[in-house]
């Protein structure tokens, strides 16, 4: 018996250490480079816009930045990077038959609060590269760009409790 005691005492201590860095793991650092995507509507259609614009910024963003050491570094990339990106967005949306206009912007733009995994994230003006469909009045997209926060979020892997996995054991 004392030694279970003992060992849920351990798997406790533990299990709220390894929160703890997980909670601050999910911090975003305070030179980050944000990425936002607001669609015109909640429609489905321009819902559909929005996802179709994200997934190409990341895969352009990805390429642009895997090599970048640091957020100074990123934001060289980024700024020399405005007309491809455009051109880029242009692109999508001609082949997409979107007939709205559409803003491209880096600088600090506004961001709104957002709950993930337990975390919530302050409003603010945030350093970023935002796009912004036709009217911009729908459920946007927000990610962290830079570090690439992004690329972590699309990882389908499934990570399952240490500390479950032991109790399951002593049951």
């Amino acid at each position: 018996m004392k030694k279970i005691v003992i060992l849920i005492l351990f798997i406790l201590t533990f299990y709220l250490f390894v929160s703890d860095i997980m909670v601050k793991g999910l911090e975003i650092p305070e030179d980050a480079i944000r990425i936002r995507v607001v669609p015109n509507s909640n429609s489905e259609y321009d819902q559909n816009i929005k996802t179709k614009v994200k997934n190409k910024l990341q895969s352009n963003m990805y390429d642009l930045l895997k090599d970048a050491k640091d957020s100074t570094e990123a934001e060289r990339i980024i700024n020399n990077n405005l007309n491809k990106i455009d051109n880029d967005i242009n692109k999508l949306l001609i082949k997409e038959k979107y007939n709205k206009d559409y803003l491209l912007n880096y600088g600090y733009n506004y961001f709104p609060e957002k709950e993930y995994k337990g975390v919530t994230y302050k409003e603010g003006y945030y350093k970023s590269l935002m796009v912004t469909l036709g009217e911009g009045k729908g459920d946007n997209w927000w990610c962290v760009l830079f570090p690439p926060l992004c690329l972590i979020e699309e990882d389908n892997t499934e990570y399952k409790s240490l500390v479950k996995e032991i109790l399951d054991k002593f049951e």
